[in-house]
């Protein structure tokens, strides 16, 4: 946990004069992969990753915080990783969202806002013997197991 900490740290350190970036995670795996992901408002480069890759790796070699041999990646999250942050979710509003509730149930629409208490998605709802409807639904944070982008191909 504290090599986690401690790269919290750089990467926050790497970042500061970045506001439209931000840290999403930092994980250490038990085959000593380090995983830094990092996004940004409008999204993040590649050269961006690199800067904070050697940055953490400088520091952490430096340091000698790890002991053994270890890969460190630093990119954006991945397509089909769940957000994580009210930032993320603002990012992407407009998008298709998929929601799992705490209930078991799933939602599937339009992410149309984002507050501190939660978010509220646009979704068609089919009653029976009914045309569908789309119903804005606010959901609280506290409900949501997981949510993701949902990439269309249109």
């Amino acid at each position: 946990m504290q090599v986690e900490k401690r790269v919290v740290a750089l990467v926050e350190e790497k970042i500061a004069d970045r506001p439209e970036l931000f840290l999403v995670e930092v994980k250490l795996l038990p085959n000593h992969k380090l995983i830094i992901h990092v996004d940004g408002d409008e999204g993040i480069s590649i050269q961006d990753c690199a800067a904070i890759s050697r940055h953490v790796g400088f520091h952490l070699e430096e340091e000698n915080l790890i002991e053994k041999a270890y890969n460190l990646e630093v990119s954006s999250p991945g397509v089909g990783e769940p957000l994580k942050l009210v930032r993320q979710y603002k990012k992407n509003i407009g998008r298709d969202v998929s929601v799992k509730l705490t209930s078991g149930e799933k939602m599937e629409g339009e992410l149309l806002a984002v507050d501190e208490q939660g978010i509220v998605v646009e979704a068609q709802v089919k009653e029976k013997g009914k045309k569908a409807q789309l119903v804005e639904t606010p959901i609280e944070f506290n409900n949501i197991v997981e949510t993701k982008v949902l990439i269309s191909f249109k």
